[in-house]
């Protein structure tokens, strides 16, 4: 199915989740690479061991939950846009989902934006906590925003302005 639509299926993103347990413990990185093609930025990156040394460049990446602080510089190198962080302990009723966002203009902290899910489907307006850049190689800005816990594993992209309504 991926290949007919670049829509991961619930089966795709489940293998790819932490725990519900592990997410309550606080920010980790959610890498959603389901394409295997030559590409190791998010190993390189990663100080902390959570992304496992591949034994092939085309492999895809492996998470070791436990071992992932939620420091996202993965998500920033990441050339495919495909890693996500996802901090569930940010409060009882919401948590921050970092996106990452490499379109101008870049929103602010407090703005409210569009998010929405893997289909492009709005699933609400969001407000963003902060925005981080990427630094001066690199363009790739991350942006922190606090979507209600139920959507935590749905929110993957933003837009900026309001909901559009069908009509």
């Amino acid at each position: 199915m991926l290949n007919k639509t670049g829509i991961p299926t619930a089966e795709d993103v489940k293998s790819v989740t932490p725990s519900p347990e592990r997410l309550k413990k606080g920010p980790v990185a959610i890498i959603e690479c389901f394409q295997k093609i030559p590409c190791n930025p998010c190993t390189e990156a990663c100080k902390q061991g959570a992304i496992l040394p591949m034994a092939d460049i085309n492999d895809l990446p492996k998470m070791e939950f436990d071992n992932c602080n939620g420091c996202g510089l993965c998500l920033s190198r990441c050339p495919g846009l495909a890693i996500f962080v996802v901090d569930a302990s940010y409060s009882a009723t919401e948590a921050i989902v970092r996106i990452p966002y490499e379109y101008v203009p870049v929103p602010q902290a407090e703005d409210e934006v569009v998010g929405m899910d893997r289909a492009g489907k709005e699933l609400g307006l969001f407000k963003v906590q902060k925005v981080q850049s990427g630094g001066a190689k690199n363009k790739t800005y991350t942006v922190w925003l606090v979507v209600p816990q139920e959507l935590a594993m749905e929110v993957r992209s933003i837009r900026l302005g309001g909901v559009r309504h069908a009509g």
